[in-house]
């Protein structure tokens, strides 16, 4: 199946399998193409996005710019606390005093 822009990078059939599995789970509307798991916190289905993904998104989609895509994730959905179904989203961060 080819990917187009907003859709998941899976099979259809195995995105309803996962969606079944991991009902409940909130979704980031407009981020779906930076979706790249499931997971649980506290016994509740939780999505997990790349976070750097989502910035290209903005930047791509919304015509910001990187700093203005990042700010907007920063203030915007970081900051936002939905409940125990909160998405995850999972960033490439280097610890500087390892350089790990």
């Amino acid at each position: 199946m080819a990917k187009e822009t907003g859709e998941p990078s899976i099979s259809t059939e195995r995105w309803e399998e996962l969606m079944e599995i991991y009902d409940g789970c909130l979704m980031a509307d407009g981020f779906e193409e930076a979706l790249i798991g499931f997971g649980t916190r506290f016994n509740s289905p939780v999505t997990i996005y790349d976070l750097n993904k989502c910035i290209s998104v903005l930047v791509e989609r919304d015509e910001m710019s990187p700093d203005e895509a990042q700010e907007y994730m920063d203030f915007n959905v970081l900051g936002a606390y939905v409940g125990e179904e909160t998405p995850i989203f999972l960033g490439d961060y280097v610890n500087e005093a390892t350089n790990v």
